[in-house]
């Protein structure tokens, strides 16, 4: 499985966006990106304050795009926009625990909850588009539903392509460790998903049957994980790539968004580090980019290209 078309990015809400997803291509061009999940009614509607609404992926390698929602037709017409601006194909979040997602909009891992409107989705967002259609979920709403191989089964019927497997249940969140099941009889491919960090995680997910492995939070702070997982050699200086992380985010969403939403990579990319902690106090507290930038410098001790 240690190749890199067999490694996916996982979809993480305001980390995955063009930015990150450039300085990931930088370490692993091959690899298989996913956005961060898109809005249905936001995308067909064109908010004009959601920048990856109007990204175009021609030109980003293998790419898919994340939508969620609950309506069966804003998804399909979702579905075809993405297509339309360049997506290797559609994933649908049916997954993300959040409240806001998974309760209020009835829609993410909510749809475990609803088979009938999962298949309903699935099915629709399959015939708009001729670009494969994945999904992501869990194993199941909660303990005591663990009910994702009749997901699956569903899925396969509806022509989805892969499903990838998130190792915990909704009511889990992100606590405790991820389990995951055998799914050497399952009716497609399976991309295994949560907690996987090293190579002996990915050996292990292969002897279970799964055809790929997706990589989430252990890419925090450290884009070049799957070089990395790989054996290959990791980079020198991670000043430097802070600093072209922190241009490509200023670029992308201006200085006065921008400063404010890269204070989580600074302190993710510092993790580990001496002075870590006060480095990260005093980046939390700056509003300006050049100041950010020369804090940057000073910590990792390298210069700003000009």
């Amino acid at each position: 499985m240690k190749k890199k078309n067999n490694f996916f990015i996982a979809p993480m809400a305001g980390i995955t966006d063009r930015p990150f997803r450039t300085i990931v291509r930088d370490f692993s061009p091959d690899v298989n990106l996913v956005t961060e999940m898109i809005s249905c009614h936001s995308l067909v509607a064109q908010h004009k304050n959601c920048p990856r609404n109007f990204d175009n992926y021609g030109a980003d390698g293998n790419i898919g795009a994340q939508i969620f929602g609950a309506d069966v037709n804003l998804m399909a017409d979702a579905a075809r926009i993405l297509q339309d601006n360049g997506a290797k194909w559609i994933d649908i979040n049916m997954g993300c625990p959040v409240p806001k997602v998974a309760t209020r909009a009835g829609a993410g891992a909510y749809l475990m909850r609803d088979h009938k409107l999962a298949g309903d989705i699935m099915r629709a967002v399959v015939r708009a588009v001729e670009i494969p259609v994945s999904v992501k979920t869990r194993l199941g709403w909660d303990a005591q539903h663990m009910d994702w191989r009749n997901l699956v089964n569903i899925a396969a019927d509806a022509g989805v392509k892969f499903v990838a497997l998130h190792g915990r249940t909704r009511a889990a969140g992100y606590t405790g460790v991820a389990s995951h099941p055998d799914v050497c009889d399952a009716p497609m491919p399976i991309i295994a998903n949560g907690d996987i960090k090293t190579a002996t995680d990915v050996e292990n997910m292969e002897k279970l049957g799964y055809a790929g492995v997706m990589i989430g939070r252990a890419m925090l702070g450290a884009p070049w994980k799957i070089s990395e997982i790989m054996g290959e050699k990791c980079p020198g200086n991670v000043g430097q790539i802070v600093l072209r992380h922190l241009d490509l985010v200023i670029d992308y969403y201006g200085a006065r968004t921008g400063v404010p939403l890269f204070r989580k990579h600074a302190a993710w990319y510092s993790a580990g580090m001496s002075d870590a902690g006060a480095f990260r106090v005093a980046v939390n507290q700056i509003t300006d980019v050049n100041q950010l930038k020369d804090k940057i410098s000073e910590f990792w001790g390298c210069v700003a290209k000009i």
